[in-house]
């Protein structure tokens, strides 16, 4: 097992949380905190936070296969929030996590808004460092889409969960959204502490020969190298508003590599989020990690926080030389 990571220069703070890195494991992508951990060499401490499944207040046997189709530069998913429900994570799964390794974020699903409080409220009761609300999964069929993309909706989940804890908040945007940017300012007037930007795409794929499409739900989440461009956008898009507000972000969708973690930090992000990279790369965390450091002793800062907001826009003038 690799020791935590303990250079005090990729420490960053995220919602009153102290991370070791700014690496945070993607919701879906590490299970309940295991998922990885039977890799030779893999370790949860090489991560600032991880981010647990998609929890619902009753369990969930998902959709349909297939489930899961790779794309060019991507994947296409469609899992259904599947999980065993609250009560077991809670009282099962939680109790089996290392809190010493790194931070567990808890990753909240629901069809109404009193189901997200009400789950919300039962992660309240544990020992999870955060919550992150998932108000936009775009493979659920009741609720997810119609919450994440509508910004009143989004601020009715948000205030319904504010109300069920005092722990840290991450809301999950959606990209399927016309403005992001104002999803975002009514989510911070309704008690966010926190974002993680963006979730994944609509999108398909069609198996010509059966004339059907790949994904027995028809359509799922795309993610990976694919989807960054977007993320970029939307990412600083949102930083334009939280800003002012002291609201840190998440940034993610298609990270890689240290440049790829790099980017989304100059664009506004505080903590940057892995996934995909994951399935073809468990190990990847420790060289991102280094790339990191690598990047600051270039440039000679003394903490990975400066580069936060840092891009410089075309046309005005750069402190980097």
């Amino acid at each position: 097992m690799s020791e935590r990571i303990n250079d005090p220069r990729l420490a960053v703070d995220f919602c009153g949380l102290k991370l070791a890195t700014p690496l945070v494991l993607l919701s879906g992508c590490v299970g309940f905190g295991e998922e990885y951990t039977r890799v030779s060499g893999y370790s949860n401490r090489d991560a600032g936070a991880v981010c647990l499944k998609g929890t619902t207040q009753a369990p969930r046997l998902g959709n349909p296969a297939h489930r899961v189709y790779e794309t060019p530069a991507g994947m296409l998913n469609a899992i259904g929030l599947q999980n065993p429900g609250g009560d077991r994570v809670v009282d099962e799964i939680l109790p089996t996590l290392d809190f010493n390794e790194t931070r567990f974020i808890a990753n909240v699903s629901g069809s109404t808004v009193e189901e997200y409080e009400a789950v919300t409220r039962r992660f309240d009761d544990s020992p999870i460092d955060a919550i992150e609300i998932n108000i936009s999964c775009p493979n659920v069929k009741e609720g997810g889409v119609a919450f994440g993309n509508d910004p009143d909706m989004s601020a009715r989940v948000v205030e319904a969960c504010r109300r069920a804890t005092d722990k840290p908040l991450i809301t999950k945007l959606s990209p399927n959204q016309t403005d992001i940017a104002e999803n975002a300012r009514r989510c911070i007037e309704a008690g966010t502490d926190g974002f993680s930007a963006i979730n994944t795409l609509m999108g398909m794929a069609v198996d010509i020969h059966a004339r059907r499409p790949y994904i027995g739900n028809n359509q799922g989440g795309l993610s990976g190298p694919a989807i960054k461009p977007i993320a970029l956008l939307k990412v600083n898009q949102v930083y334009q508003v939280a800003r002012r507000h002291g609201v840190p972000i998440i940034g993610q969708g298609g990270v890689a590599s240290a440049e790829d973690a790099i980017e989304f930090l100059l664009a506004g992000a505080t903590t940057v989020g892995v996934g995909t990279a994951l399935f073809y790369d468990p190990l990847i965390l420790p060289k991102i990690n280094a790339g990191l450091l690598a990047y600051l002793d270039r440039y000679g800062h003394s903490s990975v926080s400066e580069l936060t907001g840092a891009m410089v826009p075309n046309g005005a003038s750069s402190a980097c030389t």
